[in-house]
């Protein structure tokens, strides 16, 4: 139970920028260009890109890092994963932004526990 009632869990939306500190790519990397993850969704600004390899190596990654975790766990204190090619010197920050809470019966698939799905809250 969180304090806002009801089985759910606490989820961080992300950002993920791509950082090169004075590192060559090799990639399509281009300092500053971001995404954010809120929820489950990815989303890009306009007009960025991200290689969809370096994606294939941030996605496992994503939903771990958007949940609580220990202070001194890894996933905690890590912020920057390398781009998957070993001769670029890409990286990408995965940096917690905002928190919210999602409703178990408006995340789950299990007929018995359905609700509003999250994304049509509100709606009328």
């Amino acid at each position: 139970m969180a304090e806002t009632g009801g089985e759910g869990v606490w989820l961080y939306d992300l950002k993920v920028e791509t950082v090169l500190d004075g590192r060559t790519p090799v990639c399509r990397h281009v300092e500053g260009e971001s995404f954010e993850v809120v929820g489950e969704a990815l989303v890009f600004p306009e007009g960025a890109q991200v290689s969809m390899y370096a994606l294939a190596a941030l996605l496992p990654l994503l939903p771990a890092k958007q949940r609580e975790t220990a202070p001194g766990d890894w996933m905690s204190t890590d912020a920057e994963v390398a781009c998957p090619d070993p001769h670029c010197g890409g990286r990408f920050r995965i940096t917690r932004t905002n928190r919210r809470w999602f409703a178990h019966a408006a995340t789950t698939g299990l007929p018995d526990r359905r609700g509003t799905p999250y994304w049509r809250e509100g709606e009328a």
